[in-house]
């Protein structure tokens, strides 16, 4: 795979910019207009474009069941975000290297991003469709567990909500799913992202090959090229390289909470290059988001259209979406020496829990360390 080759007014139009923006690059429908009154207006085109985004049952047994009284989507929204890491040609060595909760309180006037760190030790329950018996393990490796016999990305989805739901409480009102190579996409139809490198690493997943970045399986095969090095600096990045940089963990001081805080500021960036005029007002550039995200993500709305949730959030700005870790960013160790693993410390899963409550604005009011400031 080779690389792809602030004025007021846009400082304006970014402050205009409403969360769905956020949900749309995240659940696959992006859908840009000039500012949010014509946004506001335009329910047709956002149907038109999110009709075909593929739509399956993500949440099981952990989907929140809404109250005979009260309207969908009334109270607080929170979502399941899953970035998918299929190994090689298995279909069945799936596993969520990415979790990311989304949460918006019962005003609908905020948004959280709450990373759950991959090698969390649970407690993952007995799993009928894809014959998992349950036991304790991490959750990265209860997507695999519930995606085997035939079960698929939608049972791994499952099993994996079904685990936070027991551990946590919370019930989710949507899921969505994105394999690594759709990200990428998206970000290559934004015309990359702007990311700041704050520690130097070296990739574990890629090499440079006659000066190309190569996946590591096939710069193998071509005789191994040499080391590709993500060095410290801001700059632009194609779909590529911003994805490969935001996925390591390896050789960094906090490992896997580093590379949480970069997935988060990566969403960010997203964010910020779908606000741009030079996405907002291009068509042909509109058109190639749309429809590089519509392909990337499998999505559960739990029966509410995917308009609802854009037009409940829209009064919600880029600047309101808040970036929330757990462990307060460092090692917790599970204390086992065979595998490397982490526990949430009970202030994590005091944290979590307040999500489930509805009280999260409450929790961070009151603890302000679990917020990320970068």
């Amino acid at each position: 795979m080779s690389a792809p080759s602030g004025s007021s007014t846009a400082a304006a139009a970014r402050r205009r910019t409403p969360v769905w923006a956020v949900l749309a690059v995240i659940l696959g429908s992006l859908l840009m207009a000039s500012s949010a009154a014509a946004i506001v207006g335009s329910r047709l085109l956002i149907e038109r474009y999110t009709g075909d985004i593929q739509q399956q049952n993500l949440l099981a047994g952990a989907a929140k069941v809404t109250e005979p009284e009260r309207e969908p989507l009334e109270g607080p929204i929170t979502m399941l975000l899953l970035g998918v890491d299929e190994r090689g040609s298995n279909p069945g060595d799936m596993r969520s290297d990415t979790i990311i909760i989304l949460h918006v309180p019962a005003t609908h006037d905020q948004a959280y991003l709450v990373s759950v760190p991959r090698d969390t030790w649970v407690e993952v329950p007995a799993f009928e469709p894809s014959g998992y018996e349950g036991g304790e393990s991490k959750i990265t490796d209860a997507f695999r567990s519930g995606s085997r016999d035939g079960a698929g990305r939608a049972g791994g989805a499952q099993l994996v909500a079904l685990t936070l739901k027991e551990l946590t409480g919370i019930e989710f009102d949507g899921a969505a799913i994105i394999d690594f190579s759709g990200f990428r996409d998206v970000i290559d139809a934004l015309g990359g992202v702007r990311m700041c490198v704050d520690q130097r690493v070296k990739s574990q997943h890629m090499r440079l090959v006659d000066g190309k970045p190569t996946w590591l399986a096939e710069a193998r095969q071509a005789g191994g090229g040499k080391e590709l090095w993500h060095e410290e600096g801001c700059k632009r990045m194609a779909g590529w390289e911003a994805l490969d940089y935001s996925r390591q963990r390896y050789g960094l001081p906090n490992g896997d909470y580093d590379r949480q805080r970069h997935q988060r500021q990566l969403i960010k960036a997203m964010i910020s290059q779908a606000s741009s005029r030079g996405v907002l007002t291009n068509p042909a550039r509109l058109d190639e988001v749309i429809t590089a995200a519509g392909k990337a993500f499998v999505l559960d709305t739990g029966g509410t259209p995917i308009a609802d949730f854009i037009f409940t959030l829209r009064g919600i700005t880029a600047n309101d979406l808040v970036l929330v870790k757990t462990n307060n960013g460092e090692f917790n160790s599970a204390g086992f020496s065979s595998t490397a693993a982490e526990r949430l410390t009970p202030e994590s899963l005091a944290m979590l829990a307040s999500i489930g409550a509805g009280t999260l604005d409450d929790f961070l009011l009151a603890h302000p360390e679990f917020v990320q400031e970068d």
